[in-house]
């Protein structure tokens, strides 16, 4: 089967990875929440992912490097969100330190890619 550069991409694996994560959190949340904060940060874990698989298409590295801004700017709202969450009590700290820590790698490497876009 053939592998689209996205696919090839660790930020994009590990954006990945924290959408499952995301997804396993949630579901612990209260039912009250179900259309509210669980909604909000599932589909800001997967506009994370998306924008770096959508920015790889784009012809320009100006183009490109705006859908990393994007996906960035959704890691920092995914990060305010889950802040919340543990404010809330929906996580316990040691949940919470993990997910972080994965914004935090996320963040970084989007960051890092955006600088070698804007290089270019």
């Amino acid at each position: 089967m053939y592998e689209h550069s996205f696919e090839k991409l660790h930020v994009w694996q590990d954006a990945i990875d924290l959408v499952e994560s995301v997804y396993t959190i949630t579901k612990t949340f209260p039912s009250s929440e179900v259309y509210t904060l669980t909604s909000q940060m599932r589909r800001c874990a997967i506009s994370i992912a998306s924008n770096i698989a959508e920015g790889t298409s784009r012809i320009t590295d100006k183009d490109k490097a705006h859908f990393s801004t994007i996906a960035f700017s959704s890691t920092m709202e995914l990060l305010n969100q889950l802040i919340i969450a543990r404010r809330l009590n929906y996580l316990d700290e040691d949940i919470y330190t993990v997910i972080r820590e994965q914004i935090n790698k996320v963040s970084n490497k989007i960051n890092a890619l955006k600088k070698s876009q804007l290089k270019k």
